[in-house]
Parts: C-alpha cells; sequence; structure tokens
C-alpha cells in the first residue's frame, strides 16, 4: 500500500525538490509536482510520464495554490504527502536589504508555504490523515550567520508555525515535520536559488567574507548528498510516528548540538536572574 501514496512536492525543477520527485517515481509512487515554471520541470522528468502530474504553480497565489490541489485530488484520488520545499536564499544584511527585498523572501519561504497548509488542510482532515514536511534549514535553528539574517528569520517562522501545525492537528490524524538540512549539494548556491542584496554595504566585513566563502569554497563542496536526503525524507513518511524535528546532514547535527549546548550553558548562568521576575 505505501508504494500507493500520493506526494505533492512544491519547488520541484531543482535542488532537492528535483532528487525527490525523480526518487518517488523511481520507487512508484504518485507525485504531483509544482514549479514555476512547468516546461523546466518536464524537461528533468520528461512528460506524460505514469504517476507524474506538472503543475505550474505560484504559490502566493491562492487561487493556484487552489488550482493545483484540486486538479491532484481530480487525478490521484487523494493527497498523502505534502512537501513543502519552494524557496530561495536571499543574501544581506538587515541594514542592506530593502523592504522589498526582505517582504519577497518572506512570501515565498513562508506564505508560500502556509498557503499550501491552508489549502490541504480541508482534504487532510475530511480524512484524518496527512503528512506535511515543511523544508527549513540549518539556518531556521541557528542564525549566527552574519549576512543571512532575513533568510533565517524566514525559516525559523517555517520551524515555529510548523511546531504548531503539528499540536493543532494531532487529534485529527495529521503529522508534521520540520527539516533542517545543512549543507547539500544542490544549485541552492548558484544564480536563481540565491539573490545578493541590491544595495551592499561595504563597511559588513563579516557578511562580504561570509558571502566569498560560499562563493569560492563552499558552493560545489557541499559534504551533504540530496539523492541520500530524499531517501531520508520518503523513510521518514513510512512511520506511523514521524518526528516533529529532522535534521540532515553530520554539519547540521554539530551546529544544532553547539546552538544546544550554548542555550543549556546560558539558561545555567543566568537561572537566577531571569527566573526573579516572578510575583
Amino acid at each position: 500500500m505505501d508504494t500507493k501514496k500520493v506526494w505533492f512536492v512544491t519547488g520541484s525543477s531543482k535542488g532537492l525538490g528535483l532528487e525527490l520527485i525523480k526518487k518517488l517515481l523511481n520507487e512508484g509512487y504518485k507525485v504531483a509536482a509544482t514549479s514555476r515554471n512547468i516546461s523546466e520541470l518536464k524537461e528533468e522528468i520528461g512528460e506524460n510520464i505514469p504517476d507524474f502530474l506538472p503543475l505550474q504553480v505560484d504559490l502566493v497565489n491562492e487561487e493556484s495554490v487552489v488550482k493545483a490541489v484540486t486538479e491532484t485530488i481530480n487525478t490521484f484520488g487523494e493527497i498523502h504527502v505534502v512537501v513543502n520545499n519552494a524557496g530561495y536564499g536571499q543574501l544581506g544584511t538587515l541594514e542592506e536589504l530593502s523592504d522589498e527585498e526582505a517582504r519577497k523572501n518572506f512570501d515565498i519561504n513562508v506564505f508560500g508555504s502556509l498557503n499550501v497548509i491552508r489549502l490541504i488542510m480541508p482534504h487532510f482532515r475530511e480524512k484524518r490523515s496527512g503528512h506535511i514536511f515543511n523544508i527549513s534549514s540549518i539556518g531556521g535553528f541557528t542564525g549566527g550567520f552574519p549576512g543571512w539574517g532575513i533568510y533565517c528569520a524566514t525559516k525559523f517562522a517555517v520551524a515555529g508555525f510548523t511546531e504548531a501545525l503539528a499540536v493543532e492537528a494531532k487529534s485529527l490524524g495529521i503529522t508534521a515535520t520540520i527539516v533542517y538540512p545543512g549543507y547539500f549539494r544542490t544549485n541552492f548556491l548558484l544564480k536563481g536559488s540565491l539573490c545578493l542584496p541590491q544595495k551592499p554595504i561595504a563597511a559588513y566585513k563579516e557578511a562580504r567574507e561570509l558571502e566569498a566563502l560560499h562563493e569560492n569554497q563552499i558552493v560545489g563542496n557541499q559534504p551533504g548528498d540530496p539523492e541520500k536526503a530524499a531517501s531520508v525524507l520518503i523513510e521518514v513518511s513510512k512511520n506511523d510516528n514521524p518526528p516533529l524535528h529532522l535534521f540532515l546532514g553530520k554539519d547540521a547535527y554539530g551546529m544544532a548540538k553547539a546552538k544546544l549546548e550554548m542555550i543549556h550553558n546560558e539558561l545555567n548562568i543566568n537561572e537566577v536572574l531571569g527566573t526573579s521576575t516572578d510575583f
């Protein structure tokens, strides 16, 4: 029965999304895959492939999302697993980025996923089942990356609303998982998936250095294999009690553990002062 599951995956024309839908189709799942550019999706996967429904979707347009969800259900009968993968990186310090640049990143990374969740939940509630993977980032757990503040904020938001979703939907038989990938060897750091600030300020030394590090050393050398990440998501989807927090990659584990240790230390150091505020 597991191979009959229907997956709805956003941001499917490249990166982790593309690797996931390729693996899903190869393993016999039914897949509805969304992209802003359906021609790219068809070029990567092909056309007239059984159990594959490519969809051109504008995730910040509710009508477009409704149409995609409806078409998926009409084609495959139901949806079992949703993967909110669509998003892009936005570099720039908080001072550098304009209101427009920051809001655009939130529109895709946060509100696009919320639109999918809002419009898929009636279907999940009706059948009292469903699993939602929301792709955050290790930058959605620890934000200590100069020049990545807005992007990290979008991914922290994804983690926050997924935690709320998990408890809101638990009694309805619906589960949710936050995915925190580290560095995976996809095109995420390349033009088209990563935007630079329109008005950079040279004074931000740390941000420029990290920007250069990503461009000159990290890109192409990321330790994570996206195909293996796709396999993990498929394996987790088979779990009757899937994890709420799923970290991917040794680098993500290292950074997460360092953040937890820092918080633990600061809780201990400031406990007397911090708990002195009660009546």
